[in-house]
């Protein structure tokens, strides 16, 4: 029998209890109903380690580092024409997929109120209603679990949830994430987790643009008229924190694709992030006060009584604006008969709430994320998201060590 009960969201201390207790992680996200939020030109290419994008310099402004200009150089783009907007063009040259030629510089105040309220353009094209007959180890497809609206302010129910608002050849595009705790900097971590397709578009694209982390987007709940009157401080009361590096799988850029769950057992991502307007002196832990562990060896499906999804659905009938959540005991799904068998949760979020994370009782007895959401139908009646093992905990490793000496 299928279980779902009320949600804490709130991360808090507490011993391990023989049935665990639910909790909310994240928000928002750009396309539940794919692995891809955008797809481009048809372009080989291999993975390895990504650079940074920005520093700041004594003073907390933010600059741009020699090696990013070099890259950018090496490519044809001059970072002045690229501010002016020469990103947005995606042609075949200017379109990098290497990961270690992830660039992202800041544009200060292109993220304005009006963009990220706009920014909800959800993917064309989902994966089937039922998949059934996969290869491999899957329980049967979930019934429809009705998402419920996050509690106002969305920093007091889940601080460590989050926008990821980027750019794509279609458009501004829209998926979640989390803060998630730094190794190297306990209590200080600028470390974000969201899905891998939203910040590469896999096998037939590259890195995404102008990829922005908004904590607590629209923390009060505003309704759309009320936003479109609303300040930036409204929208986005803990700042703007840009991507300095993005790290995904491997297998996510060779083999992810926009429709099918092609790569969706390793659809997953990390970044570290800085601020639009310089530092402050706080990390993002710091600033929202919350940053969620993950858990690399999360319990199989039949030990975990319920997960928690959270995020900003943007298809009808929902506007992207406001966060919801679902709460539902997990079950498998298997993608192809060769790759990690996923998460499988029953939830009626629509496009617009991917790379949202999703949250559990950990072994420790505190809140712990332990996948993120990565595919569902159209029909938006389940969500699957990745089972984190080696490659994951690979790829959160090296964002830290990356940054553990600045």
């Amino acid at each position: 029998m299928r279980r779902t009960r009320p949600i804490d969201t709130a991360p808090r201390g507490g011993s391990l209890r023989r049935t665990p207790r639910v909790f909310a992680a994240t928000a928002l996200a750009a396309v539940l109903t794919l692995t891809a939020a955008a797809c481009g030109p048809e372009e080989d290419g291999a993975a390895g380690e990504p650079s940074s994008s920005a520093a700041q310099s004594s003073d907390g402004k933010v600059v741009i580092p020699d090696d990013l200009k070099d890259r950018l150089k090496e490519h044809g783009i001059d970072l002045d024409q690229w501010r002016k907007g020469e990103w947005k063009n995606w042609d075949r040259d200017t379109w990098l997929r290497e990961a270690k030629d992830f660039v992202n510089p800041i544009i200060e105040d292109l993220w304005n109120p009006d963009r990220m309220r706009e920014a909800q353009k959800p993917p064309e094209t989902p994966v089937a209603p039922d998949i059934s007959g996969d290869e491999g180890v899957t329980d049967p497809t979930p019934a429809p679990v009705r998402a419920v609206n996050l509690a106002t302010p969305y920093h007091d129910a889940a601080p460590a949830s989050g926008k990821l608002l980027f750019d794509g050849p279609e458009g501004s595009m829209v998926c979640s994430a989390t803060v998630v705790q730094d190794p190297a900097h306990p209590g200080k971590s600028n470390m974000v987790w969201t899905a891998g397709h939203c910040v590469h578009a896999g096998k037939n694209g590259g890195w995404y643009r102008n990829i922005a982390f908004v904590p607590s987007y629209n923390d009060s709940g505003m309704s759309t008229a009320e936003l479109e009157k609303a300040t930036r401080e409204e929208v986005a009361p803990y700042g703007v924190w840009w991507g300095q590096w993005a790290q995904t799988s491997d297998q996510w850029i060779s083999q992810g694709g926009p429709t099918g769950g092609q790569g969706a057992p390793y659809d997953f991502a990390v970044l570290q992030v800085a601020p639009e307007k310089g530092s402050t002196g706080k990390s993002l832990e710091e600033t929202v006060g919350s940053a969620l562990p993950v858990e690399f060896d999360a319990p199989a499906v039949p030990e975990i009584e319920s997960m928690t999804a959270t995020g900003y659905p943007a298809a009808p009938p929902y506007d992207g604006q406001k966060a919801l959540q679902c709460t539902d005991e997990p079950g498998r799904l298997a993608v192809f008969e060769q790759q990690p068998t996923m998460y499988r949760i029953g939830c009626t979020m629509t496009g617009g709430s991917s790379g949202g994370g999703w949250v559990t009782e950990g072994r420790d007895g505190k809140p712990a994320l332990v996948s993120n959401t990565s595919i569902g139908p159209v029909t938006a009646g389940w969500l699957a998201g990745p089972r984190l093992g080696e490659e994951a905990k690979g790829v959160y490793e090296a964002v830290s060590k990356k940054y553990a000496g600045r």
